[in-house]
């Protein structure tokens, strides 16, 4: 056999350039995959302060209205009382008013019923 022909010499470099081909692509691979888990992370990390903020501008706001309704009906509550107090018997007429129509729409809802 003869010991080494010229095409051997040839297949023989490509068997190692392929080699190192394949090589370099693992590599490549393997940097890019690192590269993607690496920007996953990141992109994970931003979305989740993102939505924690969300969530505290919202507890924030939502605290806020809160605030605003429960002063709203303070004030309601201390006008009512107030106008009581100042004419008691009208105010007794009105919340007998507001009785008697109750009642009557409920009794008008029962006899529509049957």
């Amino acid at each position: 056999m003869p010991a080494s022909s010229p095409a051997a010499k040839e297949a023989e470099k490509a068997k190692s350039s392929t080699l190192d081909a394949v090589e370099h692509a693992e590599r490549s691979f393997a940097q890019a995959a690192d590269a993607a888990r690496v920007s996953l992370t990141e992109a994970a990390k931003r979305v989740e302060k993102s939505v924690a903020e969300g969530f505290e501008t919202l507890r924030a706001q939502s605290r806020a209205y809160t605030d605003n309704a429960g002063q709203q009906f303070e004030d309601a509550q201390r006008y009512v009382s107030e106008k009581v107090r100042e004419r008691p018997i009208t105010a007794t007429l009105a919340g007998l008013g507001v009785g008697v129509l109750i009642g009557l729409l409920i009794a008008g809802g029962r006899s529509n019923d049957r």
